[in-house]
């Protein structure tokens, strides 16, 4: 089972961690696992725009180093609701293709369920 509120309390907590000196863009992502464990990740911008990390991708490295695999849930939480970039898709699918998904805004508390397999249709493989 899925413990989406504990998800969104954790996405929204690691969003105020951000480094976003340069946008002032704030997101938190939190992952869970099977067991419940939650890896979290915010956003870390860096004055060379590519070296930066996005929320999702910190949450996974965070999820890898840690010794998991596979994730069953991921809640992104920033100020308008949005969804992750190409980048992020593409990572996520790399351990859950069928990922759910909520997004979360914390400037008007609307929320929208999906899942990773409709936000990214054709993941790139070889």
């Amino acid at each position: 089972m899925i413990e989406w509120q504990k998800l969104k309390e954790a996405a929204i907590a690691v969003r105020k961690n951000a480094w976003a000196p340069y946008s002032k863009f704030r997101v938190g992502a939190a992952l869970s696992v099977a067991d419940g464990s939650i890896f979290t990740g915010c956003n870390v911008e860096n004055v060379s725009y590519p070296v930066g990390m996005c929320a999702e991708r910190s949450a996974v490295a965070a999820m890898v180093a840690a010794g998991y695999q596979t994730p069953n849930a991921l809640v992104i939480a920033a100020g308008p609701l949005i969804t992750p970039c190409g980048m992020c898709r593409q990572a996520l699918a790399e351990f859950a293709a069928d990922l759910p998904v909520l997004l979360v805004s914390v400037d008007s508390g609307e929320q929208q369920e999906t899942q990773l397999a409709t936000l990214l249709p054709s993941v790139f493989s070889f």
